[in-house]
């Protein structure tokens, strides 16, 4: 069989489509073998690999019945994938799931006749049936998952938690009936300050609410202000939400603004230009403009903290890291610092780098936050960690892959793993390794 052209040699339109077909075969191949292997790496670390005496704990993934694994293995796993451990034990979960418990599913995936992506979506839809109930999944939709629809895949579960799960079926209907809900993506927040919000409501709620913007909007017109409609209703809802009445001179509840602002000498001095403040609650960016808008609210209360110097060395004689320390390490850190973690930092845990039993000192240069689960694989595992420079981690996985973590991610530097950023580090700071 002739070679199928790269894309870079294809010279006709019709070439480019096969060359296209050809990669996507390859990959799919490709991802159907990762599936396997991750069959292969939870049978490696069965329970029975487990020290009794050990803190590691068995981990069952997939639905009831399937094999449970060592728990510390999902994290290895997933940064040889290059993904978080959160994606790395759905990956691990689904591929245990399809081995064991969807057996002609997972034989298509064998033979290259279904896409390894499609079978983990059948995967994740059977996680919470019995075995009957998995089975009956399988055998209905493993000769037409190449095609089966989200819909339709959801009919057969429904069947199939009816059918084996009448009371769990019962339980998730009543929890469906009622998706009243509100959220607010502060998660998510619009360079001018703005976060999108959406609700269900009853009915009766639902115009109750309304009238109420669409008075508060009325008076607040009133009073004079020029913005539109649709401002002014959103202007009422944040009156609503702190119980203040424009029209009235009544104390306003204060305001709590957390904020932590990075700004540069430019914009200390009011020097033009643009200038962005970091909220590390919501992580985003704003105007600094914005975050003056909201302190002169009034009833805000404004609270100025002391300016930390992330080039200081604090220091500790003591085993607990101190508060200035701590915060420090958020500033720098931002994240747990284990490779491909996105947790906030200032939910994790504060790590000696080099344990504090070995000598590692409480300071700036040893003190590094870890979110608890990767905290208890470092402390429990092989896996270990140096400093190159503040912020930046060198890693090293029980079986010896390479990574380096700093502020802009993880890159794999294990030797042979591909193209991979250059680095550069100013200066080291030498921490024994443990």
């Amino acid at each position: 069989m002739a070679a199928t052209p790269a894309p870079e040699q294809a010279d006709s339109p019709a070439a480019v489509l096969a060359a296209v077909r050809a990669a996507r075969e390859a990959a799919d191949r490709e991802e159907a073998r990762i599936l396997a292997l991750a069959v292969d790496w939870a049978a490696m670390h069965s329970p029975d690999s487990l020290d009794p005496l050990g803190a590691a704990r068995p981990l069952t993934l997939a639905g009831p019945g399937t094999p449970a694994v060592d728990e510390f293995c999902v994290a290895e796993l997933a940064a040889a994938l290059r993904i978080s451990t959160d994606a790395g034990r759905s990956l691990l979960a689904e591929a245990v799931e399809l081995a064991h418990r969807l057996p002609q599913t997972w034989r298509r995936v064998r033979a290259g006749d279904l896409p390894a992506w499609r079978a983990r979506r059948v995967a994740r839809s059977t996680l919470a049936l019995t075995g009957e109930g998995a089975a009956f999944v399988d055998r209905h939709v493993a000769s037409f998952a190449h095609r089966v629809g989200l819909a339709q895949l959801d009919r057969l579960v429904e069947e199939a938690l009816v059918r084996f799960e009448p009371d769990l079926a019962d339980a998730r209907r009543r929890a469906a009936a009622d998706g009243r809900h509100v959220t607010v993506h502060t998660d998510q927040v619009g360079y001018n300050g703005t976060v999108h919000l959406e609700g269900d409501l009853d009915l009766a709620d639902a115009l109750d609410l309304d009238a109420a913007l669409i008075t508060g909007a009325a008076r607040l017109a009133d009073l004079g202000c020029t913005d539109s409609l649709d401002v002014r209703r959103a202007h009422a809802l944040g009156e609503l939400a702190r119980g203040t009445d424009p029209t009235l001179e009544l104390p306003v509840p204060g305001r709590e603004v957390v904020l932590h602002v990075h700004v540069t000498p430019d914009a200390i001095t009011d020097q033009p230009g643009t200038h962005l403040a970091r909220v590390d609650n919501t992580r985003s960016f704003v105007d600094a403009d914005q975050v003056r808008t909201w302190c002169g609210t009034p009833g805000t209360t404004v609270t100025v903290r002391p300016v930390l110097d992330l080039d200081e060395h604090i220091s500790s004689t003591a085993y607990e890291t101190p508060d200035r320390l701590a915060e420090q390490a958020n500033e720098v850190d931002e994240t747990c610092v284990f490779p491909w973690c996105s947790r906030p930092a200032w939910s994790a845990d504060c790590d000696h780098v080099h344990p504090h039993a070995e000598g590692g000192t409480t300071c700036s240069c040893n003190i590094a936050r870890l979110c608890r689960r990767h905290h208890r694989l470092k402390t429990h595992t092989a896996w270990h960690y140096t400093v190159l420079e503040r912020g930046s981690y060198l890693w090293t996985s029980p079986h010896g892959l390479g990574f380096l973590r700093d502020r802009t991610g993880t890159t794999d530097v294990t030797p042979g793993s591909g193209p991979r950023r250059e680095t550069t580090v100013g200066h080291l700071l030498l921490v024994p390794d443990p």
